[in-house]
């Protein structure tokens, strides 16, 4: 069951700390788990501390970091020392949509819409070269958060607008209301209307935008594929042959990560990633499991297991660039042809 009181949250903050200091190796995912427990605990000052506590030890994204800290510092009463990270973070013009979105997200929650507006804008520019590009699954949602920003502001739909409307109704849970009509400022007036026309189409907003959250939740992490590199796999085998008929050579191996993303990718799932597998990091997790490195069944889980503790690198790279399979050739020259 998911944490639903205080103490629930306080005690999932508690459990993920005692696992980060079982697995080191793991601790920035695992710490910021337990910083966002602690934000809904309420406890935003022991939240701050973990983030201090991540940035003090050399975090792998510590933009991110520092997005989720000026998030909750501005919460918790330290204004300035928010805004002061989210100029900082603006400056450093990260090329991860996350940072971007979060402190946008933050402005727009505190009523600082032009500002907001800016980052959206900033990150879409930095990030994409036109409205015309395919649209990164992890940055569909700061083309929203501009459209939502816009409408409050009162602008008029232009190419990005227009984008945005696009992916929402792409969206079968949330294709019923516009995205116009759930972005309008006015709308929660509605919610003391005594016409019941209006509290219903108000009642299938909400169910609307409901669906948009629990399409959210129920993809917190990439569906990702494993790919071993030519060295390891080389290891993998010799020391567990029986996994020869899952990888008859690299080459093949490589060909069907990028054919298994592909099928993915044309039956409609999004938020696809690769996650790039060590012969110790499985056998470890093949340990956890009580079970043999030898019996494939495991590799799926071992995949879900890295994208769970964010180890996935998004599917396809961005445009021009390098490949994943790390020829260092740039994506499109390399495994991914001509179709992207």
């Amino acid at each position: 069951m998911r944490p639903d009181t205080p103490a629930d949250h306080i005690a999932e903050a508690e459990r993920l700390l005692r696992t980060a200091s079982q697995f080191p190796e793991d601790h920035e995912p695992l710490l910021l788990q337990s910083a966002a427990h602690l934000e809904l605990a309420g406890d935003r000052k022991g939240a701050s501390a973990l983030y201090d506590r991540l940035l003090a030890s050399g975090p792998e994204n510590p933009l991110l970091v520092k997005a989720l800290q000026a998030a909750n510092l501005w919460e918790y009463g330290h204004e300035a020392e928010a805004r002061a990270l989210i100029a900082g973070i603006r400056a450093t013009a990260p090329l991860d949509p996350a940072p971007w979105e979060i402190i946008a997200e933050t402005l727009e929650s505190h009523d600082e819409l032009d500002a907001s507006h800016d980052c959206f804008n900033s990150a879409l520019t930095l990030l994409l070269s036109s409205a015309d590009d395919e649209i990164p699954y992890e940055t569909q949602s700061l083309v929203i958060g501009r459209h939502r920003v816009r409408r409050m502001l009162g602008r008029a739909h232009d190419d990005w607008d227009v984008l945005a409307d696009r992916i929402h109704s792409a969206q079968p849970s949330r294709s019923a209301v516009t995205l116009d009509e759930l972005h309008d400022p006015n709308r929660l007036w509605a919610l003391g209307s005594d016409n019941p026309a209006e509290l219903r189409a108000e009642i299938a907003r909400l169910r609307s935008e409901l669906g948009s959250y629990r399409s959210a939740l129920s993809r917190p992490f990439p569906v990702a594929v494993l790919h071993w590199p030519e060295p390891e796999l080389t290891e993998l085998l010799a020391a567990y042959p029986e996994l020869e008929s899952e990888y008859p050579t690299h080459a093949a191996h490589l060909t069907d990560i990028e054919a298994s993303l592909r099928d993915l990718s044309s039956t409609g799932t999004g938020n696809l990633g690769i996650v790039t597998s060590t012969v110790p990091s499985y056998e470890a997790f093949a340990a956890s499991e009580q079970s043999s490195p030898s019996n494939a069944d495991l590799l799926p889980q071992y995949a879900t297991i890295l994208a769970a503790r964010g180890r996935a690198a998004t599917w396809p790279p961005a445009q021009g660039a390098v490949c994943w399979c790390g020829s260092g050739r740039v994506y499109r020259d390399c495994h991914g042809g001509d179709s992207f």
